[in-house]
């Protein structure tokens, strides 16, 4: 669909938005363990979260009830909804998982790719850029 016939509709991402039972369990994973950066920006919600920045793009991570069940999702991340994310250095973040113990699997299809879960069972599939 065209807006106004100058182009696409919808022009990109502006952000993704994860649930999360702990900000501060998640901020270890995703400040500590991936190294974003906090965006300060986040207003006054009345719930606890965060939002991270990702290059231009932001993580939102909302501290709320989760309404999907965290039991019987696939073992591998990517046959499950998941954000996919652009690293930098593959091996790098695969020796990082597997310091702190968190498992994850290879792309099947022979692409430099891995995938995991967060510590809320997020599914996330990490890129060579």
């Amino acid at each position: 669909m065209k807006a106004s016939g100058s182009g696409p509709l919808v022009a990109g991402i502006h952000h993704v938005s994860l649930l999360v039972a702990d900000t501060g369990r998640a901020l270890e994973f995703y400040r500590g363990l991936l190294g974003l950066e906090q965006d300060p920006r986040r207003p006054e919600l009345g719930y606890p979260g965060v939002w991270l920045a990702i290059g231009d793009r932001q993580l939102h991570l909302s501290e709320l009830p989760n309404p999907d069940a965290a039991a019987g999702r696939p073992e591998h991340a990517g046959h499950d909804r998941h954000l996919a994310l652009q690293v930098t250095d593959i091996d790098f973040l695969q020796q990082r998982l597997e310091r702190a113990g968190i498992p994850f699997t290879r792309s099947r299809s022979g692409r430099a790719a891995l995938f995991c879960r967060d510590p809320d069972g997020n599914g996330l599939e990490f890129i060579s850029a």
